[in-house]
């Protein structure tokens, strides 16, 4: 759409918010948000994002699911058998708990510790050359959602920086970032890395704190290069697929305007009332970043 600067924006002026599959609760919210977002500029402004289902797709155009980035891992061929036996036996015990809609945030917070510490143990004592995942990561481009290209250079044109954060592998997302040419210089990744000694891979860097999905804020960047460039950025995009992702711009210690977008694939029929209490949108089966660019556009288009 094109928009006149200084002119606010309704939200029945941005047409791929009266998609179907797009739910929001409270509509006068929305707009408020949207249009400081808009006021403040590319220079007040910055993107939250997880990876694994919100940059990437939660199914291909086919209908088949789409492989994590701990997925995309398990893919290479050097792998020991006996590892791939254990992690899938711990995917299968603790994925339907991250997952569950009726289990609570603190007792999922529990689980996932143990997912990810137990995870951490497996990754030891076994060689791994690093370039088989960049290998596939050629094959991965296919499910990267519709617009990622086009809203990572926008971002990159518009100086805003872009952080990536996961709790999945952060090799594997790194691999299809630089493969994809949208690892810009304004995009910043923190998830969990592998780390190796003598040519063995020897569990999770120690970089940052173990990354779990209801760890994942702003807060653990403290101190860094990252933290001091963004955290006086008041005004967030913020984009997950899990209730927990809401959480992402905890730490932005002067933000006055998050626009939270939630993508939502499980369950749908039980957990969207609770998607919309955490999610200023809520995108049911969307599988592109349509809103996310146009609302990007919006921004550049008042502030030329």
């Amino acid at each position: 759409m094109t928009t006149t600067p200084g002119q606010p924006i309704r939200l029945s002026d941005i047409d791929v918010l009266a998609r179907p599959n797009c739910k929001i609760k409270d509509s006068e919210r929305v707009e408020r948000i949207i249009n400081d977002i808009i006021c403040g500029g590319n220079r007040e402004l910055q993107v939250v994002t997880d990876f694994d289902f919100t940059l990437t797709k939660q199914k291909t155009d086919d209908g088949k699911p789409v492989l994590s980035s701990f997925g995309m891992f398990n893919k290479c061929k050097s792998l020991p058998s006996s590892f791939l036996v254990e992690s899938k036996k711990l995917y299968e015990k603790y994925r339907p708990i991250e997952i569950c809609p009726t289990i609570t945030h603190d007792e999922k917070r529990k689980h996932m510790i143990d997912w990810w510490e137990m995870s951490g143990d497996l990754l030891k004592g076994f060689a791994f050359d690093p370039k088989e995942i960049e290998e596939l990561a050629k094959q991965y481009s296919h499910a990267l959602r519709d617009g990622v290209h086009d809203l990572f250079k926008l971002t990159h044109e518009m100086d805003v920086p872009v952080l990536v954060f996961s709790a999945g592998l952060g090799d594997s997302i790194k691999a299809v970032l630089q493969h994809e040419q949208i690892m810009l210089a304004n995009v910043k990744l923190v998830s969990n890395f592998l780390k190796y000694q003598n040519g063995m891979v020897n569990g999770f860097s120690e970089e940052y704190p173990l990354i779990h999905t209801f760890n994942k804020n702003e807060t653990v960047l403290e101190g860094t290069e990252y933290y001091d460039m963004v955290h006086n950025r008041q005004h967030v995009i913020l984009m997950g697929d899990s209730l927990a992702d809401a959480d992402m711009a905890e730490g932005v210690p002067k933000t006055s305007s998050i626009l939270k977008i939630g993508f939502l694939f499980d369950h749908p029929e039980k957990n969207l009332p609770k998607y919309m209490d955490r999610f200023d949108i809520v995108l049911m089966d969307d599988q592109t970043m349509d809103i996310p660019r146009e609302i990007l556009s919006l921004v550049k288009q008042q502030n030329p």
